[in-house]
């Protein structure tokens, strides 16, 4: 019977749950456990180094990153379109000059027509003072001599006419009354030589009958070159000169 008691007590121990092992006994029926706490104990010891040794090693790659880009893969200024250029320098550059050359042009080519306008009104009212200046200055007569080369003197202009009023008074009027000298002249052709603002040039024909008292007419024709200078709207005879 205590045998058997003590086999049953026996089973009964061994179906009964164990009891909680004691601390040394845990220590060493699991020596992983140990191992395990002891390294969750020390994670917190370690994180924070690795942490504060991760983050600059995290920025590093992307300095390494952004220094290893090409020049050319950088974002850079935008430069202005081909066209956009083109068309400010048209504006501003190009069509201003060609207004301001058109503008010389047309006032160059203004400039030149007036010049030859007047040029022309010169030669015509020149050739024409030239005509009558030179007829007045050789025609006269023995009766009326001193009168009419008196008035042929507002045909002249500076020396020219201080010699010719010189000439007429010393030698052609006395002459003319003695001997009774009768003059007549006439301009068939006449040209324009030059002729500007103040000054022209002519180029003057004359046809001269002479008599002297009763001996029969002589002609006598020559050429003058006559050059004349504006005294205010006027043209006056400023040289006199036979060739």
């Amino acid at each position: 019977m205590a045998k058997g008691s003590a086999e049953t007590s026996g089973d009964e121990v061994s179906g009964k749950p164990l009891p909680a092992d004691e601390p040394g006994d845990e220590a060493q029926s699991n020596p992983a456990g140990a191992d395990s706490d002891s390294d969750s104990d020390a994670e917190p010891d370690t994180e924070p180094d690795s942490e504060s040794d991760g983050e600059p090693d995290a920025d590093a790659p992307a300095e390494t990153e952004d220094a290893s880009q090409p020049e050319d893969s950088r974002p850079r200024r935008r430069r202005p379109h081909p066209k956009s250029s083109w068309a400010a320098v048209l504006a501003w550059v190009v069509l201003p000059s060609l207004a301001l050359l058109l503008a010389i042009t047309a006032g160059v080519l203004r400039w030149q027509y007036d010049t030859m306008r007047y040029a022309q009104i010169a030669g015509v009212q020149a050739l024409q003072a030239a005509r009558e200046g030179t007829v007045a200055m050789l025609s006269y007569k023995p009766e009326t001599v001193e009168k009419d080369l008196t008035a042929a003197q507002d045909h002249l202009t500076g020396t020219f006419r201080d010699s010719y009023t010189q000439l007429t008074k010393d030698v052609v009027i006395p002459g003319a009354k003695q001997q009774r000298i009768s003059a007549v002249a006439r301009v068939p052709a006449a040209a324009t030589v030059s002729a500007d603002w103040g000054h022209a040039v002519v180029l003057v024909f004359v046809d001269q009958t002479t008599v002297i008292g009763d001996d029969p007419p002589t002609d006598m024709a020559s050429t003058v070159r006559v050059k004349l200078d504006k005294v205010g709207d006027r043209w006056l005879i400023s040289e006199f000169q036979p060739i």
